[in-house]
């Protein structure tokens, strides 16, 4: 019997088998697409081969932070094709992002998740701009909620440096180096439609692998994605200024005779000049005691590549590289590892970094005599900072410093309460300004620790006094009873919201 009188015997038995055959032949067909399926000719093709739609949700990471070129390039083309009502959620937005006001005025955009928001973009929304309050999430809590199926992404824009034709991809390779692609992994899990941006695209198989094949759905290769060399921005420069070295050393007594500076114990700084500098002034007593660190966590800076480099912290957990000097250590030291956002930080993942984290070093906007920290609004109401993993490692690490200058610019840094609370005091456990050092009262351990080996501390109360006569009360700020922000905890929660500044 030939193949063929085979087949039709099958297919005369009854229905169910003709219905299987009839599955069997189309999976034939589908196996037998090209091998270059995933290319697209144009963002175009791309976005129309998404599936995306109006009031769908869309994606962006945030690892070139202020070279970012991905985001305006898609929203552009996205508003040509004449989508509306799209849900955008970008792991953060920046300066760079004030195209996006022009998105929302034309009913492009209509819903905003991330961690932060700065420059143009966050002043217009501070007014009213945005007719829905955007959603600010930890980048811990970003994860729980994409997890919990709260923000649920129908297409993710992924902006990548390098990779296959069949989608494998890394930070580490290419012009626009970015490095660690930590928060890109998760949309890239749980988006029903994931579409790479790169410039350059590798023979297949390309490695290492950050973001895999069997995750990517279309490819597109563009002009450019980022702009590598604008990465750091000013959130990560090291300081020359003195009154922030001075706090910044100050910052390492603390650490060094808190009863955590032992052999092993791992850390973690935040962006701002005074928290970077803690790095700098602890090389010479990690070598004075001979004591080396396990690991460095969290947004990775040339500095802590430095102190890995020269044997003193032992491995690096990367979520995202926050230079181009941590970015090219990505690909040269084994011990410099890329983790996801999800085992970053996010509390209902099986098990994130931050709760294995002895030292966190953060810094503030302003911080209450309550020990509550805000980091997303400034002095006058408006929204210029990001909640990032301020809250997330506060909780985490065993101890929490928060880092600040006294006053800002005739503005006091320690306030009565705080615009706007991102960290809860309860999980800050010190501060520390250039007028004194303040334990909080629930930390009685650390109170005592710390005054029998010298250090010489103040209250909050007496900073917040200290504060006020060198500044004067400030005025309070006018808003309206419009609210433009809700401020989500890591666990999905609202621990505040921020309203429309009056004008």
């Amino acid at each position: 019997m030939s193949h063929q009188q085979r087949v039709n015997a099958f297919m005369s038995e009854d229905k169910s088998n003709k219905v299987a055959y009839h599955n069997v032949t189309k999976q034939q067909y589908q196996a037998e697409q090209p091998r270059n399926k995933k290319l697209c000719e144009t963002l175009e093709e791309a976005i129309r081969r998404s599936g995306l739609k109006d009031g769908m949700t869309i994606s962006f990471h945030h690892a070139f932070r202020g070279g970012d070129l991905t985001l305006n390039l898609v929203m552009d083309v996205i508003a040509r094709m004449g989508f509306k009502d799209l849900t955008l959620a970008s792991s953060s937005l920046v300066s760079s992002h004030s195209p996006v006001v022009d998105h929302i005025r034309n009913g492009v955009v209509s819903q905003i998740y991330t961690s932060g928001l700065r420059g143009p973009l966050a002043e217009e929304i501070s007014r009213g701009l945005l007719e829905k309050p955007v959603q600010i999430h930890s980048h811990g809590g970003r994860v729980h909620l994409v997890k919990s199926g709260e923000l649920k992404i129908d297409v993710a824009f992924l902006g990548v440096p390098a990779c296959d034709e069949f989608g494998n991809a890394n930070g580490q390779t290419g012009k626009a180096c970015c490095g660690s692609l930590g928060y890109a992994r998760v949309d890239a899990e749980y988006a029903n439609s994931v579409v790479l941006l790169t410039e350059e695209i590798h023979p297949y198989p390309f490695h290492p692998i950050s973001l895999a094949q069997d995750q990517v759905d279309l490819i597109v290769k563009v002009d450019c994605v980022g702009d590598a060399a604008k990465i750091g921005a000013d959130a990560t420069r090291m300081t020359t200024n003195p009154r922030e070295l001075l706090i910044a050393r100050r910052a390492a007594d603390v650490i060094t005779k808190s009863g955590y500076f032992q052999n092993g114990f791992s850390i973690q700084t935040g962006t701002g000049g005074a928290s970077l500098a803690v790095v700098r002034f602890l090389e010479n007593r990690m070598r004075r005691d001979n004591i080396k660190a396990s690991f460095a966590l969290g947004g990775i800076t040339s500095a802590m590549v430095d102190l890995h480099e020269k044997g003193l912290i032992e491995k690096l957990l990367d979520v995202q590289s926050f230079d181009a000097g941590a970015a090219s250590s990505l690909s040269r030291n084994p011990n410099h590892v890329e983790i996801t956002a999800n085992q970053y930080a996010n509390f209902s993942s099986k098990g994130a970094s931050v709760n294995h984290l002895d030292i966190v070093i953060l810094s503030a906007l302003e911080i209450d005599t309550q020990f509550n920290v805000n980091v997303l609004t400034g002095s006058d109401g408006v929204l210029r900072g990001a909640s990032g993993g301020h809250c997330d490692t506060a909780i985490g690490s065993k101890l929490s410093i928060i880092v600040a200058p006294l006053v800002r610019g005739r503005i006091p840094t320690v306030v009565d309460e705080v615009i706007t609370c991102i960290t809860p005091g309860s999980s800050v456990d010190i501060l520390v300004t250039d007028h004194g050092i303040a334990v909080n009262p629930a930390r009685k351990d650390l109170h005592e620790k710390l005054q029998a080996e010298g250090v010489t501390l103040t209250t909050i109360e007496e900073l917040h006094q200290r504060a006020i006569q060198l500044t004067g009360q400030p005025k309070p700020i006018e808003f309206t009873d419009r609210t433009i922000a809700v401020v989500r905890y890591r666990d999905g929660s609202v621990i505040d919201v921020v309203k429309q500044i009056k004008e």
